[in-house]
């Protein structure tokens, strides 16, 4: 299958299917339809049919989905059924919150390295990890083969982090940064940014 050809729009449903389902698990449920999953998450059934049948068939007419195998495959789509080891770029308030957040180790991710470029932070700790020096970032990252990072630098630092995170052959990043990134066609970019959710949802106010 090639991952290019799945509209972005749908790989962002998954992991919002892959919460639901687990969270149905945790409950001791065993099977569901699209129609219940549909009333968990917000979405028509029809959308969640369509969305996994790009995938292949995992489900059967009448029957539903078996949560745990659904489950399963929808981890391997999405290529959390192993665990990633991520970088942190940036040891303030928001580097801080996201180190100390247990939410990713059990959806497949874990922190394995801190970076910042503050010299009175660098040998410090945040829980277990010793903050490390943004000048290694590049022989860390690669010594560690990471491929995932999370960046949260100041906006006017952002493109020279990135920069330095590519040539380590970062191939993903998770941007709080205000600003937008220029990245290679190979390298994906989140963005997550407060005030812009924020200012989406005002227009509703």
């Amino acid at each position: 299958m090639n991952a290019e050809k799945i509209p972005d729009i749908i790989i962002g449903r998954l992991p919002v299917y892959l919460r639901a389902l687990q969270r149905m698990a945790d409950n001791g449920v065993k099977t569901t339809s699209s129609q219940e999953l549909g009333e968990h998450v917000g979405i028509s059934a029809a959308q969640i049919r369509k969305d996994i049948s790009q995938f292949g068939e995992f489900g059967k007419q009448g029957t539903g989905y078996s949560i745990g195998y659904l489950l399963d495959k929808l981890r391997e789509i999405l290529k959390v059924d192993r665990i990633w080891d991520v970088a942190l770029i940036g040891a303030g308030d928001m580097g801080h919150a996201l180190a100390n957040y247990q939410g990713f180790q059990n959806r497949g991710f874990r922190i394995v390295a801190i970076f910042d470029n503050n010299k009175e932070k660098i040998g410090n700790k945040i829980g277990e990890f010793v903050i490390s020096d943004a000048e290694k970032i590049v022989e860390g990252i690669k010594a560690a083969n990471i491929k995932i990072a999370m960046l949260t630098v100041p906006a006017p630092a952002a493109q020279s982090v990135a920069d330095k995170l590519i040539q380590a052959g970062v191939r993903a990043i998770l941007n709080y940064a205000p600003i937008s990134l220029n990245v290679p066609n190979n390298v994906k970019v989140q963005y997550i940014d407060p005030a812009t959710h924020l200012q989406r949802m005002t227009y509703y106010l």
